[in-house]
């Protein structure tokens, strides 16, 4: 998410902050209700189901869910192929 923030920010710090404050909104529902997100569905296709995501569009916070820990895998612009994305980050 870094990478990204970083990036909006070259532009205008103020947005960049305010996806942020947005992304880091959303991932914090996980705290209570984990599982409250979708399989990542081009994963699934393919056999993976360990995999959820939350929306934030145009972002999308893909994560796992292990024991009683939540961990944020991707946060990916989902305007990209992300099915070739996923794949390569997630199904190694």
């Amino acid at each position: 998410m870094t990478e990204i923030i970083e990036y909006i920010a070259q532009d205008s710090v103020d947005d960049a902050l305010f996806i942020l404050h947005k992304l880091e909104e959303k991932a914090a529902l996980l705290v209570n209700l984990p599982n409250r997100g979708r399989v990542v569905p081009e994963l699934l296709h393919t056999g993976i189901s360990q995999y959820r995501e939350l929306i934030s569009a145009p972002w999308r916070i893909v994560y796992k869910v292990a024991s009683d820990q939540v961990f944020i895998m991707a946060v990916l612009d989902s305007r990209r192929d992300l099915q070739t994305v996923l794949l390569g980050r997630l199904a190694r």
